[in-house]
């Protein structure tokens, strides 16, 4: 085991920036089939990162994604429906979820679990539970159980805080069943240097000034008396770069993509007004 964990971990994907004893960590965690939950700010790589280690494992690991934050039918995404045919009468079909939960070894993806309809937390607890580990399938005749097949680990994602004004709070019940890592916010230089690695043809400079903006609304976000209520996400600065590969300056990539986010309420003390001025410093 410690050797599987270890050559794994070397393996760790350059453009990847998560800290080494996390990756050995989530590698631990799919090697002994242990439910871990990925919390942090949105666009810090929460769910890039759980593809990644499928991505690792994708020969011996049979990879299965659930966005549960879009889920409107939670019996109908774990469970299954109720069909009706004229020829084969009244019938049952299985979720995609419960033929998941019978592969062996399987990696079982729960992105956004927080922003998940309650109905979805209460069907999880068993299937979540280490003592249990089984679905009941009371849409189906006799109401039968799915155990859930050896050696899965499910892992899931999260946002959880005030900020998240989308995102439920989470049932407790829930959140013990899961181990937790905590993914960061990029610094500065993480940042810069994850922006090269994606699109080493965009010009340097462009690429710094748009991690140094990020970087600002990072630290005012922290600040005693935040303007702003929420900061640049990872996944934004990669789609700025984006932008200018395919030719945008980076006052349009602003334009579209950071302004349009904030607030425009309050007019000059808006923060869309605060996140321009501050932008215009670097522009």
């Amino acid at each position: 085991m410690g050797n599987e964990i270890t050559a794994a971990y070397k393996a760790k994907p350059a453009e990847l920036f998560i800290s080494d004893v996390k990756w050995k960590f989530l590698n631990y965690c799919v090697l002994q089939g242990k439910n871990v939950l990925i919390t942090g700010p949105a666009g810090s790589g929460k769910t890039v990162t759980i593809k990644q280690i499928a991505e690792a494992y994708k020969a011996e690991h049979p990879f299965f994604y659930i966005n549960c934050g879009s889920t409107q039918d939670p019996r109908s995404t774990f469970i299954g429906n109720t069909h009706y045919d004229k020829s084969a009468g009244t019938f049952f079909s299985q979720s995609y979820f419960v033929k998941a939960i019978q592969i062996p070894n399987a990696i079982i993806l729960l992105d956004e679990i927080s922003r998940a309809h309650p109905e979805a937390w209460n069907i999880l607890m068993s299937v979540l539970d280490i003592n249990q580990r089984y679905l009941r399938l009371d849409e189906e005749v006799d109401s039968p159980t799915v155990e859930v097949a050896e050696g899965i680990t499910f892992m899931a994602t999260a946002n959880i805080g005030n900020e998240y004004t989308s995102s439920r709070t989470m049932d407790k019940g829930l959140l013990d069943r899961f181990l937790q890592i905590e993914m960061e916010v990029l610094n500065l230089d993480e940042e810069y240097a994850l922006l090269q690695t994606y699109f080493p043809n965009a010009e340097k400079r462009s690429l710094h000034v748009i991690a140094q903006i990020a970087e600002r609304t990072r630290k005012e976000v922290q600040s005693h008396s935040p303007k702003i209520s929420f900061s640049i996400s990872t996944r934004t600065t990669l789609e700025m770069a984006r932008l200018l590969e395919n030719g945008f300056t980076l006052a349009e990539a602003a334009e579209i993509l950071i302004y349009p986010a904030y607030d425009p309420v309050g007019g000059n003390d808006s923060e869309r007004t605060f996140v321009k001025q501050l932008a215009q410093k670097y522009l």
